[in-house]
């Protein structure tokens, strides 16, 4: 950051038991404030981002997909997207991990580009929690 560069105040709205989650952690990390400790998710979630938008070529990977399925309609929705995806798609696990959550392991190989859009579609619907993608090129 240089120094005519200014410091912006947002605000930013979260469930009652995702913050109270996110104050745990970070306490038990040793964050002094939440700011430090969201400016440094929002980084991780860039650089992930900006890494995956930078890749070209052929990829391999997982895309680890948590979410909650009592949200109407998204497991079909989700089943939709990735039937839309079947030339990258390799292999799909669920994992029932509560009454309310699952996880995905979606195993893909393809073109980057296409994985890209295959990512940003599921993380973009309503229920789902959180898309971790790990990739390398081939």
């Amino acid at each position: 950051m240089t120094k005519s560069a200014k410091i912006v105040r947002i605000s930013v709205t979260f469930p009652p038991d995702l913050l109270k989650e996110f104050d745990e952690v970070i306490r038990k990390i040793g964050y002094e404030n939440r700011s430090k400790a969201v400016q440094d998710a929002v980084r991780l979630f860039v650089s992930e981002r900006k890494w995956l938008r930078e890749e070209k070529g052929r990829q391999a990977g997982i895309l680890m997909l948590l979410y909650d399925h009592e949200v109407r309609g998204l497991e079909d929705t989700l089943t939709d997207v990735q039937h839309q995806y079947t030339s990258i798609i390799s292999s799909t696990m669920h994992i029932h991990l509560s009454e309310d959550e699952c996880l995905e392991a979606i195993a893909v190989k393809g073109d980057a580009a296409e994985i890209r859009k295959l990512s940003d579609e599921l993380s973009s619907k309503r229920g789902v929690k959180l898309l971790k993608t790990m990739i390398v090129s081939l």
